[in-house]
C-alpha cells in the first residue's frame, strides 16, 4: 500500500534508500532503489542498521520520511541521526523534524500515506506528485519473480488463467479476532465439483493451517513474495482474506474477491478497481454467496 508514496519519492531523482522488514526487500527488486535497509522491529538493531546505512551512504545529507506513526520508528531515526518527518501522533512531535497533522476524516491506508509524502515532499520543496494516487497500484516485477512463477504453474501442469487462487490463512488476530473465513474448504470442493483447479500457495510456516482449511485444494510450492505477486496475476480469480495477499494481487493488477468479517474494507481493503470486496467488519459473507459471484466473474472476460 506504501507504493503510490514510493513511486513519488523516486520521482524526484534523488536517491531513495527503503528501509523496511526484510521480506520487502524481493518484492522491490525490480525498482531503482539507492540501498534497502532491513528493520527487525528490535529497537537497538534497527537503530544500528539505520545509522551504519547513513554513515556508509555515498551521498550527503539524508532526510527520512516515517510511514509507520509509531514511537519506536520515530526513535530508531532520531537516535540514528536522520531528521524526520511523519504524522504527529503517538507523543511523536517532539522528535519528528517535520511533524504533520493527519488529515481530517478517515482515509484509506493508501490515501493516508500519500497525502503525508506530498505534504513532505512540498515542505522539502521537492516535486509533488498528483493530488490523489491511481485508481491502481502498479507494482513492478522483476524477471526473476515470472520466471519463479511460471516454474511452480508447469510443474503443477496449470497454465496462465486456468486456475483459482486461494488463500486461506491470515496470520495474527485483529482485536483478538480470527481474520480468516471459515468457508475456504467448501468453496474448494464446490469449485471443483465444476471441473475448477484450486490452487494455493502459502509460506511454509502456513502450510499446515492452509491444508487444514482447504485439504483439497492444489498445493504449490512456497514462493517469495515477488514471484507469488506475479502468481496472482495468472490466476483466473484469486480469493484471499483481507490480508497481504490482499494487497500483493492487488498491486499485482489481479482479479480477486477480498472476504472481511473483522476489518474494515474502507480503510484496509484492497486498492484496485478489479476487487470484489465481500462481507463487512462483524459480519462475513455467507458461502454459497461467495461461491456465486466467484462463479459470475469466472464467467465475465477479464477485460470486462
Amino acid at each position: 500500500m506504501s507504493l503510490p508514496s514510493l513511486e513519488a519519492l523516486i520521482a524526484t531523482g534523488l536517491p531513495v534508500v527503503a528501509c523496511a522488514r526484510p521480506w520487502a526487500r524481493d518484492l522491490l527488486s525490480a525498482y531503482p532503489l539507492a540501498g534497502f535497509v532491513p528493520m527487525q522491529g528490535v529497537w537497538r538493531a534497527d537503530r544500528a542498521a539505520v545509522r551504519n546505512a547513513r554513515r556508509q551512504a555515498p551521498y550527503g545529507r539524508s532526510l527520512g520520511l516515517l510511514l509507520p506513526d509509531s514511537l519506536s520508528s520515530a526513535l530508531v531515526f532520531r537516535f540514528a541521526g536522520i531528521p524526520c518527518a511523519g504524522y504527529r501522533d503517538d507523543g511523536r512531535s517532539l522528535i519528528l523534524r517535520w511533524p504533520c497533522a493527519k488529515p481530517v476524516g478517515p482515509l484509506h491506508a493508501v490515501q493516508s500515506w500519500y497525502h503525508l509524502t506530498r505534504q513532505v515532499l512540498a515542505r522539502w520543496r521537492l516535486p509533488e506528485p498528483p493530488p490523489q494516487p491511481a485508481e491502481e497500484l502498479r507494482w513492478q516485477a522483476a524477471a526473476t519473480h515470472e520466471d519463479e512463477a511460471s516454474r511452480a504453474l508447469a510443474q503443477a501442469g496449470l497454465a496462465n488463467g486456468d486456475f483459482v487462487l486461494i488463500a486461506p490463512t491470515a496470520t495474527g488476530l485483529h482485536k483478538g479476532r480470527v481474520k480468516v473465513w471459515p468457508g475456504f474448504d467448501s468453496l474448494t470442493r464446490s469449485l471443483q465439483a465444476r471441473g475448477l483447479a484450486v490452487a494455493m500457495s502459502p509460506p511454509e510456516s502456513e502450510r499446515r493451517a492452509a491444508q487444514d482449511n482447504a485439504p483439497t485444494a492444489l498445493l504449490l510450492p512456497p514462493l517469495g513474495l515477488g514471484a507469488f505477486a506475479a502468481l496472482t496475476r495468472r490466476a483466473a480469480l484469486v480469493i484471499c482474506n483481507d490480508s497481504g495477499v490482499s494487497h500483493l494481487g492487488a498491486a499485482a493488477g489481479a482479479r480477486q474477491i477480498t472476504l472481511f468479517g473483522v476489518t474494515d474494507p474502507a480503510r484496509t481493503g484492497p486498492w484496485s478497481n478489479r476487487a470484489v470486496r465481500m462481507g463487512r467488519m462483524d459480519a462475513w459473507p455467507a458461502a454459497p454467496e461467495v461461491l456465486s459471484t466467484a462463479l459470475d466473474l469466472l464467467d465475465t472476460p477479464p477485460s470486462a
